[in-house]
């Protein structure tokens, strides 16, 4: 495969000025293709040009890379649209993935860098929102939610807004129909963990029409559905382990779920569920689950809007989110998601964007990539065995040219001197 090629197949799928052009597709071919390290000196190597570049076009041009992440998953989404069918048995035919992801930093000295509670200690970086669109077995991400902290927003003159406000101004201004055209709002599907368990978000959900599977948190206030017809709106409510501890009767029923990989395995999960009331949103069926061979006391409560839907394909359309954790392992550890070293966060805008389009661009299947290349890496280094070949074809026209041993021993000798 020729990078002539595949840089003016680049090029046709952006929408970008003509002197952006050259920049733009060079450092989306950069992050397509395997290096050891994404940084903008090895940009400049791999590509013949300056490195200042790269960083001007980072640091001026962050509005570029998010018009063409959008342009490009409108593309992709259009594309798997037409053919979409129901995921897996389930009532559901588009699944929308909310969850965040940090950026690791070296230091507080960028901007907008923050210390974050990971769990297991203290991160220091940016976080991002990832919204994403599973359309039968292809993930495509959206346009990511940063998350801007109160000093930056005081030093550059903007309203602050926690994680959950953005969440909710970001899915009442999507528009579905601008990435798959017309849909039944009854067949989309939001899928969030316990962190984005937010009554304004789960009724914004609601209010668009759209289903939700949503992870409770152990203090969420719930009430069965005979006490909320039979009690004042404000009273007999309590958390969602109490509320489970308190009906032992309901059944448990065992469900096995087979897992993702090669080897087929499956797992038995034991479920109890019934309908209830989710505080401030209405109706929803409840489900505690845990894993059946495993009695360390984990409890997984879900809440789930969809009253057509089964204990099982509660359970199993919840297990969907494990793909936007595939998806941000990829991008962290194929293309080069957190190996950015500028200080400021426009530039980091602009890298977490042109990251995400070589991923879309990675699955649309670039001209003379192999059929048989299914994981990132794969395709990664089927294209770097191309540009290899290319190379070499290359040193053998020249070498068989007349005089062309001589023009390339002075060709050596002049990049060794510049180096």
């Amino acid at each position: 495969m020729l990078a002539g090629p595949l840089q003016t197949w680049i090029k046709r799928q952006l929408a970008v000025r003509q002197r952006l052009e050259r920049v733009c597709t060079s450092y989306l071919l950069f992050l397509m293709v395997v290096t050891t390290k994404h940084s903008l000196q090895e940009a400049a190597r791999f590509s013949g040009l300056h490195p200042s570049l790269f960083s001007k076009m980072l640091q001026a041009h962050s509005k570029v890379a998010i018009m063409t992440l959008e342009s490009l998953s409108k593309t992709q989404a259009r594309q798997f649209a037409k053919t979409r069918e129901r995921l897996n048995g389930l009532p559901w035919k588009i699944v929308i993935i909310i969850d965040a992801t940090l950026q690791h930093r070296a230091s507080l000295h960028p901007e907008n860098a923050k210390t974050f509670n990971h769990g297991k200690g203290y991160v220091i970086g940016h976080q991002w929102t990832n919204i994403v669109l599973i359309l039968g077995d292809m993930l495509i991400p959206l346009r990511p939610i940063p998350f801007y902290s109160k000093r930056y927003c005081q030093a550059h003159g903007l309203a602050y807004h926690s994680e959950h406000e953005r969440v909710v101004a970001y899915l009442r201004a999507l528009a579905l129909e601008d990435y798959i055209g017309a849909y039944d709002r009854r067949e989309v599907l939001v899928l969030a963990d316990s962190g984005y368990d937010d009554k304004k978000i789960e009724t914004t959900i609601a209010d668009k029409g759209w289903h939700f599977i949503i992870a409770l948190s152990q203090t969420r206030s719930v009430k069965s559905e005979a006490l909320y017809l039979s009690t004042p709106p404000s009273r007999q409510w309590c958390h969602i382990d109490t509320f489970f501890r308190r009906h032992r009767g309901l059944k448990w029923d065992t469900i096995r779920l087979a897992t993702s990989g090669n080897k087929r395995k499956r797992m038995d999960v034991r479920v109890r569920h019934t309908a209830g009331y989710l505080r401030y949103v209405g109706k929803v069926e409840l489900v505690c689950s845990e894993m059946r061979n495993r009695p360390d006391g984990r409890r997984k409560y879900l809440a789930c809007n969809d009253l057509r839907a089964t204990a099982r394909q509660i359970v199993t359309g919840y297990r969907m989110r494990w793909a936007v954790e595939l998806f941000h392992k990829c991008v962290k550890q194929h293309l080069g998601f957190e190996e950015v070293a500028t200080h400021g966060f426009d530039a980091v805008l602009s890298h977490v964007h042109w990251v995400y389009c070589a991923y879309i661009l990675l699955h649309m299947s670039p001209p003379g990539l192999s059929p048989g290349a299914q994981s990132i890496g794969d395709k990664q280094r089927a294209l770097q065995q191309g540009l290899a070949d290319k190379e070499k074809r290359q040193i053998l026209q020249k070498l068989t040219q007349i005089g062309g041993v001589q023009r390339y021993k002075d060709e050596l000798r002049q990049a060794l001197a510049g180096i």
